[in-house]
């Protein structure tokens, strides 16, 4: 059986990992850790991998895989959802848009979304100062910035995965303080200390969500088109 470092090798040409398009995929595909992560190769007839499915544990779901697909056609996208996920077992799905009728085809998906991705570069940044920011750590040693009102924290804004050159942010308020402009001010000292440190912050929003759309547009973050589908996945047991 190939190991997984060799399997990382063989599928980097399939990854920019200075593209904001690959960049959550070639994280967890690339960089995770190995004891958390499974890969899942495709060979074109010629013997080359051309296609790629990483399943891997995160910190965000510890029952549910996240599962992430690169296939150069719907058949290998097939062949890979087959080979890489278990029976019954549930997922959480991030694929290319363009590769959204081999998921509903082969599999059962729930809570489906369609994710725009937002990228932040640096001369668009618009910085917010809020004295009431206060910077903290995560239990990965991430950073974290929160805002604390009655002995508890009411925002706050971290970092899902970071690469070399990348991170992708998140953002929470709580439903009570919403409207103060407290999740962008979490936001904002988050992205700059990123962009000083030179990784450019990514923002995934489900389409239609104005509120954290607005939010990431009023901190300079722009649409850069991309789209991917996400939501929860099983693949069906054979009758």
């Amino acid at each position: 059986m190939t190991d997984l470092a060799q399997q990382r090798a063989l599928a980097r040409h399939l990854l920019d990992e200075r593209s904001a398009a690959d960049a959550m995929a070639a994280y967890y595909a690339l960089e995770h850790s190995a004891a958390r992560t499974r890969l899942f190769l495709h060979y074109a007839a010629a013997g080359r991998v051309d296609g790629v499915l990483v399943r891997a544990q995160t910190g965000a779901d510890l029952f549910r895989p996240l599962v992430m697909v690169r296939a150069p056609n719907s058949t290998a996208a097939a062949q890979l959802l087959q080979a890489g996920l278990q029976p019954g077992r549930p997922y959480y799905l991030v694929m290319p848009a363009e590769l959204g009728a081999v998921a509903f085809r082969e599999l059962e998906i729930t809570e489906l979304q369609l994710l725009c991705q937002y990228v932040l570069y640096a001369h668009q940044f618009k910085p917010l100062i809020n004295v009431l920011v206060q910077r903290a750590t995560g239990s990965d040693g991430a950073p974290r910035y929160e805002i604390r009102a009655q002995d508890r924290v009411r925002a706050w804004a971290g970092v899902n995965w970071r690469s070399d050159y990348f991170a992708e942010v998140y953002v929470q308020v709580e439903q009570a303080v919403r409207g103060r402009g407290w999740g962008r001010a979490v936001v904002a000292a988050l992205a700059k200390e990123l962009l000083g440190a030179g990784v450019q912050p990514l923002y995934s929003v489900s389409q239609g969500n104005q509120s954290s759309i607005k939010l990431a547009e009023a901190l300079g973050f722009v649409d850069n088109g991309n789209r991917e589908l996400a939501g929860f996945a099983n693949l069906p047991a054979e009758a």
